[in-house]
């Protein structure tokens, strides 16, 4: 997601030179030190010539990290919402499958979605789909899934973190046999992670015309993607 840099730490009076890495709770340094901020500590983060000052516990720390300084600020202080790392728009249709937490629909409802109470099918086919995935088995649903999204659409399967009932290499090698390709992964609660499976681009065109816009059909299936 480009917010890992080479930069400059400037703090309590000392420059090291170093590695910084702002992921989705906190921000890193790593070098002769390491430096750990949680980002709920932040009472302000702002850019000015190339340098990000981060406040923090009464303390402030400068990362010259460059033209990159104005967007790390941005999403230290506006951080992008669990929808928006899963990309979900107004208008779109989705589908929830199986035991995912309550709340999330309304979620949905409220971003302007719209949350269709049944399963989708290829007469019937839906922007987006959250497989709830507990067990392994649970990924034998990817296969007529793949059948059941617009071209340009995609399944995310919700699964526990660091659970050995379904591993990361399993939800990925299933999605392969489905003929899906796995393109972002995302934190999608203290207690679940998230794997988006879209249609190749290529095989896209085979689908039934008119569903996908040739821009739809640029934005995704181009690279795998952790999220922070």
């Amino acid at each position: 997601m480009g917010y890992d840099a080479r930069c400059t730490l400037v703090i309590d009076g000392t420059s090291r030179h170093g590695t910084a890495c702002l992921e989705d709770r906190q921000l890193i340094f790593r070098g002769p030190i390491r430096l750990a901020i949680p980002l709920e500590a932040v009472s302000s983060a702002t850019a000015s010539g190339g340098t990000l000052l981060v406040r923090f516990d009464g303390r402030s720390a400068e990362f010259q990290i460059g033209a990159a300084a104005e967007r790390w600020a941005d999403r230290i202080t506006r951080p992008p919402s669990r929808l928006d790392k899963l990309g979900v728009k107004p208008g779109q249709t989705v589908a929830v499958l199986g035991a995912i937490e309550a709340p999330f629909a309304l979620e949905l409802e409220g971003r302007g979605a719209r949350v269709v109470r049944r399963g989708p099918s290829p007469s019937r086919p839906v922007d987006l789909v959250f497989l709830a995935a507990s067990r392994r088995d649970a990924l034998d649903r990817l296969r007529p899934l793949s059948q059941a999204i617009n071209p340009a659409g995609a399944v995310w399967v919700v699964r526990p973190r660091g659970s050995s009932a379904i591993t990361e290499s399993e939800t990925m090698a299933a999605g392969k046999r489905a003929g899906l390709v796995d393109v972002k992964v995302v934190r999608f609660s203290e207690t679940h992670t998230a794997e988006k499976f879209v249609i190749p681009v290529a095989a896209r065109q085979s689908r039934a015309p008119g569903l996908a816009t040739p821009s739809r059909r640029r934005r995704d299936g181009a690279g795998r993607a952790r999220s922070r």
